[in-house]
């Protein structure tokens, strides 16, 4: 069983930063991809940053150049770092994780940028 931890997360001005953070927890041997996916109110999930490799990111479009995905690989653990954010960026983000060819989610953590 796999569990994903979040941390981070709340509100924030417009033009802010926050960072994000999530450990994957118990029989890991093999995580092949760690990410972020977010939820906003009234639109469908989307996939925010996903890093499958060492040298391998990928992001959405309305995030380049400001968010930033790190991988921890002896602590299991991913990071999203969000720079000049914006009110469309209010969303539950969600970790995601594919271990051993099976996906997991963590049960998400909120940020909202407003003034």
């Amino acid at each position: 069983q796999v569990q994903l931890v979040e941390s981070g997360g709340g509100l924030v001005q417009p033009g802010g930063s926050l960072g994000l953070s999530c450990v994957a927890l118990g029989s890991i041997s093999d995580i092949n991809v760690m990410g972020w996916y977010r939820l906003a109110p009234g639109k469908q999930r989307e996939m925010v940053a996903i890093m499958p490799s060492a040298s391998s990111t990928n992001y959405a479009n309305s995030v380049k150049g400001r968010f930033t995905i790190s991988r921890d690989y002896a602590k299991n653990t991913v990071y999203l770092h969000m720079n000049s954010l914006k009110p469309e960026d209010t969303a539950v983000y969600y970790c995601y994780s594919v271990v051993r060819g099976l996906s997991y989610w963590g049960k998400g953590t909120q940020v909202t940028v407003s003034s």
